[in-house]
């Protein structure tokens, strides 16, 4: 997600620093070694644009040493997000980072390339095609969360609709979710005028519970939200079961399955799992190109059963730049680059590819889990492919164990290695939990070094007394709260109370 920047009053911004030195040498900014120039002494804009021009190397360079500060995005582990791509499409992508996709009358084969993705995709979350079946409708997205907004807007207008013909009050839209959704469907709910209606975790149950949601639903419900693939966990949630409780109490409430990691995933590993289209109340699907697509960060899909679920009041045709065409998203312009890469990935891999990927990291994930649970852990993911490739887990109990699951992930930050630690969803938000997402570049010989590493954390942590853990304590609370990451909230923000986090304290889990 984009964070909020807080734009500095001058009140605010730091004093020009001055420090004795000897004189600078006088150059030629031209010629001189970047790290001769004056540019290499002089602290960077921050706050203002600069009157004059800097030359384009040492621009370049600047930037490069300030974001070799950043982590390695390949011992992230808290991410689904893709860090690798083969060479011969990153080399097409980057030819097409000038194209606007919206342009379809200059770009109509970047277009075509988008069409053919959706055709994929749909077919292979089972879609109907018969003849008697309507023409599904789909797109691409930035990402899930767009994807989810225009999913969530089409379930309220459709609601809607069905409501003004009987005549009926619209005012009060809800929709049914599990606890533990990805903070977009709260912002989709809180952005579009929804009532929340959550079916709560347990100490013991991480998904929906499928009855629980089932009851909740009234003449109000615009839909049910069904997650393939927790954030926390990577569980998938029982679709068929709603579906088919739905249908036994002859309930008019349609289902969008969030299928943004697992949409990838379970059509490889577990292709006999029924979540999708072959479900009769699944009226769409979301699923994130950027996670277990294989493709760079952003793009997202979106499908719809049939054009009865995506209303027309809801699309636009327009003619932009010489061409008719039918708009449905929140933003216009987006690059052609994303969409390439993932018919790439496509027509690289085919569905043998694919299974042989997900294959490879379900095999290392459930090594991971083995080792994990030798060493004392409590896992809290499923294996074999009847979860996501990750490994959740939390601490054994232990009355007399001086750290938790915080101080663990911060032991091993500091050996290079992003290893989230969460707190779980409302009403089960006292239990902490670790997470370690298995992506695509995440190597038996890699997986081995982190177990290593976490062995060598743990023995780190049991040899400190209280009073050690304490000072550790410390030290870690001044690490994350440095002033230039207090900077990412403004006060005012910073009490909001309609959010799960802001309620309940919940963690919200890296996408």
């Amino acid at each position: 997600m984009v964070h909020l920047a807080k734009v500095k009053k001058d009140s605010e911004l730091p004093s020009a620093r001055q420090f004795d030195s000897i004189p600078p040498i006088e150059t030629n900014d031209a010629d001189t070694n970047v790290y001769g120039t004056h540019f290499a002494v002089d602290h960077m804009p921050q706050h203002e644009m600069p009157e004059r021009e800097m030359p384009r190397q040492i621009a370049a360079r600047m930037i490069k040493d300030e974001l070799s500060l950043d982590g390695n995005p390949k011992l992230n582990l808290a991410s689904f997000v893709t860090t690798y791509m083969e060479e011969e499409i990153e080399e097409i992508m980057t030819d097409s980072f000038s194209k606007n996709f919206i342009d379809y009358e200059e770009y109509p084969h970047s277009a075509e390339i988008q069409n053919r993705c959706v055709n994929m995709i749909a077919r292979l979350f089972n879609i109907p095609t018969d003849a008697a079946s309507e023409n599904a409708m789909g797109t691409s997205t930035i990402g899930s969360s767009e994807a989810i907004m225009l999913g969530t807007l089409a379930m309220k207008k459709r609601w809607q609709n069905k409501r003004k013909a009987e005549g009926k009050d619209f005012s009060r839209p809800n929709i049914i979710m599990n606890s533990a959704v990805q903070v977009c469907w709260e912002k989709a709910a809180r952005y579009f005028d929804i009532e929340e209606k959550y079916v709560f975790c347990t100490d013991t149950r991480f998904v929906i519970d499928p009855q629980q949601a089932v009851d909740l639903v009234d003449e109000n419900t615009i839909g049910i939200c069904a997650i393939l693939g927790t954030t926390y966990t990577g569980e998938y949630e029982d679709v068929k079961a709603i579906n088919d409780l739905l249908v036994e109490r002859n309930i008019d409430c349609p289902i969008h399955v969030d299928a943004a990691s697992g949409g990838f995933v379970a059509p490889f590993t577990d292709p006999n799992l029924v979540w999708d289209f072959r479900l009769e109340k699944v009226v769409s699907i979301n699923v994130s190109g950027h996670k277990y697509g294989l493709v760079y960060p952003g793009v997202g899909w979106v499908i719809w059963r049939a054009v009865e679920y995506l209303p027309q009041e809801l699309v636009f045709n327009i003619n932009y730049l010489g061409a008719d065409q039918a708009s449905f998203t929140l933003n216009f312009s987006k690059g052609a680059s994303h969409v390439i890469g993932q018919y790439y990935q496509f027509i690289r891999l085919g569905k043998h590819g694919y299974r042989a990927i997900m294959t490879n990291l379900t095999r290392i994930s459930d090594f991971m889990a083995s080792e994990f649970e030798k060493l004392g852990m409590v896992i809290l993911s499923q294996t074999q492919g009847r979860g996501l490739p990750l490994v959740a887990w939390r601490l054994p109990t232990d009355p007399n164990r001086v750290y938790d699951e915080f101080a663990l992930a911060h032991q091993l930050r500091e050996r290079g290695w992003v290893v989230p630690a969460y707190t779980m969803a409302p009403h089960s938000e006292k239990m902490k939990m670790m997470r370690i997402v298995i992506r695509e570049d995440f190597s038996m010989n890699r997986c081995d070094s982190l177990i290593q590493d976490f062995k060598l954390a743990i023995d780190t942590l049991d040899a400190m007394d209280k009073n050690m853990m304490a000072k550790y304590r410390v030290h870690m609370k001044n690490h994350r709260n440095q002033p230039r990451h207090q900077s990412l909230i403004h006060r005012h923000y910073l009490e909001e109370k309609h959010s799960l986090q802001g309620k309940d304290g919940k963690t919200h889990g890296v996408c």
